[in-house]
């Protein structure tokens, strides 16, 4: 028997481990840490059957602010739910002013906090503000994340893009119409990050998203028959073509 032969019933099993990416395919997921992902977005995900990510820190210079940001219990509550906790840094600081080490330690201090929670291993990954960094993809991978996302306003593509720089759209109070142009992005084979803050967000108002319009993207996605996921779930579908 020669090695093709043996090689083919090994392929065929690990093609059998995912799914084509179908159309309609959307990744939530929401920055910062805000206390409204746990007393607004989450419960309302829930009733829609959707999945998400959450994207945690400590936010500076208030992250003490309970009336602002989420203790790190109901963080843990998150993931109780069945959410994704995943790593914004523990400071939010843009990783231009990291060294490899610093980096290293704002991952640490994050992926132990979800571990004393009780939250699944942290394999998820945003860049503060968008920033990335030449040492990030190479630290991520060997800490094993698996995906960490970007901005870029456009659809990510497996088959092309990089899964350590997965772009996603962010939603503002103002661009209602492009959120909703940018969700029928998501077809052949490309899929669509959306990248919130709070709902609404009283820290960070330039990035609120008004809990009225919230609820118009929930409803679009529900009636439209999206598939709703977690970055983490992506696992699920054809695997990216490059790392």
């Amino acid at each position: 028997m020669n090695r093709l032969c043996l090689l083919l019933p090994l392929a065929a099993s690990l093609a059998a481990q995912t799914t084509p990416i179908p159309d309609k395919l959307v990744v939530l997921t929401f920055d910062d840490g805000v206390v409204s992902h746990a007393t607004h977005v989450a419960p309302l995900l829930k009733q829609y059957g959707f999945g998400a990510t959450f994207f945690v820190c400590e936010f500076p210079p208030d992250f003490h602010d309970k009336s602002k940001y989420m203790t790190w219990e109901q963080m843990g509550q998150l993931s109780q739910m069945g959410f994704e906790l995943a790593s914004h840094t523990r400071s939010h600081t843009h990783l231009s002013k990291l060294t490899r080490e610093q980096f290293i330690e704002e991952l640490r201090y994050v992926e132990d906090k979800a571990a004393s929670l009780g939250a699944p291993k942290v394999v998820s990954f945003a860049y503060p503000s968008y920033v990335t960094a030449p040492m990030a993809p190479g630290v991520l991978a060997a800490r094993g994340y698996r995906y960490a996302r970007i901005g870029g306003d456009k659809p990510y593509d497996p088959a092309h893009d990089d899964p350590y720089l997965i772009p996603s759209y962010t939603t503002l109070a103002t661009n209602r119409d492009a959120v909703l142009n940018a969700l029928r992005q998501a077809r052949d084979g490309r899929v669509v990050v959306l990248t919130l803050h709070g709902v609404p967000d009283t820290a960070h108002p330039w990035v609120n998203t008004p809990p009225e319009l919230f609820r118009e993207y929930l409803d679009f996605l529900r009636d439209n028959h999206y598939t709703v996921i977690a970055m983490r779930d992506l696992d699920r579908y054809a695997k990216p073509a490059k790392r």
